[in-house]
């Protein structure tokens, strides 16, 4: 049964990122009815423009289930894996598994990240993390390497933004100096997963939004814009699509799939692949206009494999 909805969603996800096609109907209307209007869809045989992009938290799953993990994904037309380390997998895990993708085209970044990651008392942490990339991808072949490095830092969690948000911010940008400088010096690309409210805070100079200095400072961004309807979507991210493209940097939309205790208007856990999959095909016709959209991604592979097997 699961690869049967999997197959569905594959069809529509594919659909978004091959193949552009003009609605018959409006956005307002896809929404309300849940329904999607016939179109022909002429296949490309083009690289994709657009990303589709999944976290895997859970690094033993490329020791436990590799092939699981990449049949998916191909089933599910993804071309990236934010692939959380896991020091405690060795290497030729890694190894096998980025290789197995790199051949699947699909590229593999290293992530990690944590609050504390956005104060100065936590760069140690920072320095081993960048140590474990540089050892290992002196290590690997070309096929094995990480394709680039992604971090997802939120001190905003962290009972010191509530006390003191400028100097927790001052020492957040201290933290991502020190990542986008090694990142560069290790020629590898590196991007952040950002909220999308980050914009209603400034930097502690009041130059300008935190948001924007992000952006300046990451080769990409991820957007968490978790709603579970296209404008909505859409219209959290715009702003950082906007200034993104001025900047000539790149932005991916991130959407929900887990359960949230914050409302279900966050996450796409009650409606399922096929709705989500049509809500995405409509994001996509939207954010396609600025030339700093690169995708989608999706938060994370567990809950969207539940999701799929419903």
């Amino acid at each position: 049964m699961w690869r049967k909805n999997s197959r569905k969603l594959s069809a529509m996800i594919l659909a978004t990122v091959i193949a552009f096609v003009p609605w018959a109907g409006t956005i307002g209307e896809v929404e309300a009815t849940g329904a999607m209007k016939a179109t022909k869809v002429t296949q490309s045989t083009s690289v994709p423009a657009s990303q589709t992009a999944t976290w895997l938290w859970d690094t033993t799953q490329i020791k436990t289930a590799p092939d699981s993990v990449l049949t998916f994904a191909k089933e599910n037309n993804l071309n990236v894996i934010y692939l959380q380390i896991n020091r405690d997998v060795r290497n030729k895990y890694y190894q096998t598994f980025i290789h197995n993708a790199t051949l699947a085209g699909i590229k593999v970044e290293i992530l990690d990240g944590r609050p504390s990651w956005g104060l100065t008392k936590s760069r140690q942490g920072l320095v081993d993390f960048i140590d474990w990339i540089e050892n290992y991808q002196n290590e690997a072949s070309e096929t094995e390497k990480f394709s680039g490095i992604h971090v997802d830092i939120e001190p905003h969690v962290l009972p010191e933004w509530k006390e003191n948000v400028d100097e927790v911010v001052k020492q957040w940008q201290s933290n991502v100096n020190y990542l986008t400088s090694e990142a560069k010096r290790l020629n590898m690309e590196i991007g952040a997963d950002i909220p999308f409210w980050l914009d209603n805070y400034t930097t502690p100079d009041k130059d300008m939004k935190i948001s924007s200095w992000m952006i300046r400072q990451y080769d990409s961004v991820t957007v968490m814009a978790y709603r579970d309807k296209a404008s909505a979507i859409y219209d959290v991210a715009s702003d950082e699509l906007a200034e993104a493209s001025a900047l000539g940097k790149k932005v991916s939309i991130a959407v929900e799939t887990n359960q949230s205790n914050e409302g279900d208007f966050i996450t796409f856990y009650e409606e399922g692949p096929e709705y989500m999959a049509q809500q995405l095909t409509l994001v996509e016709q939207k954010a396609s206009i600025h030339s700093s959209y690169s995708g989608i991604s999706i938060h994370e592979y567990a809950s969207w494999l539940k999701l799929a097997r419903r």
